[in-house]
């Protein structure tokens, strides 16, 4: 559960500065969307690798006396229980969720994003609980590598980078089919604890 809640702390900590992109699957789903702009996906891509990067490196710093200390972190599936079809299912439908959930209260006019941070840490924990024994559930391409690169192991790290990929444009591209059209929105909307006007109309 503790993920769950920390994504929903950062949420409402960061999500009027940023939009709270802790993750480049997100990053592309909004892009795709169309409710980011296609140069600033580089910038959250990046700094979101380096967030983790550096999470991990501070980490085995902090546990130097604990062997295998990084190891632990990594998000691994058993080859001899799980193939590498099976991983990616996994991987892409709790990616589906979690983006969907997303999309539904956070960039849609009619929700109520006051709850946004609680239904997606909710949505997290979930699938956390469904697929963290089975994949290590990690939906986040940054949260995979961050380890990968500070431990030097990269075994089966694509499942990670590819599956919550193509999971959060599906996810994206769906919640947009079947979105109703609403009125036009206001640029400025203070009702909204994560609005940013990043997700309005991009030039890109």
């Amino acid at each position: 559960m503790v993920p769950g809640q920390a994504l929903m702390a950062m949420i409402y900590a960061a999500g009027h500065v940023s939009g709270a992109h802790f993750d480049p699957a997100v990053t592309v789903a909004f892009a795709v969307a169309r409710k980011l702009p296609l140069l600033h996906v580089p910038m959250y891509v990046l700094s979101q690798l380096f967030g983790s990067t550096l999470a991990s490196l501070t980490l085995r710093v902090l546990l130097k006396d604990q062997r295998d200390d990084v190891l632990p972190m990594l998000t691994q599936y058993s080859s001899t229980s799980t193939t590498h079809l099976e991983a990616i299912v996994w991987e892409f439908i709790i990616t589906f969720i979690l983006i969907f959930t997303i999309c539904g209260v956070a960039s849609d006019d009619r929700a109520n994003n006051g709850l946004c941070g609680v239904a997606i840490g909710g949505a997290l924990s979930f699938n956390i609980l469904i697929a963290g024994q089975i994949t290590g559930a990690s939906m986040n391409p940054a949260r995979s590598l961050g380890p990968a690169v500070v431990s030097g192991v990269y075994k089966n790290q694509w499942v990670y980078v590819v599956a919550p990929i193509l999971g959060a444009m599906a996810a994206s591209l769906i919640y947009n089919l079947l979105r109703s059209p609403t009125l036009e929105k206001s640029k400025r909307d203070s009702r909204s604890t994560i609005y940013n006007d990043l997700y309005l109309e991009p030039d890109v």
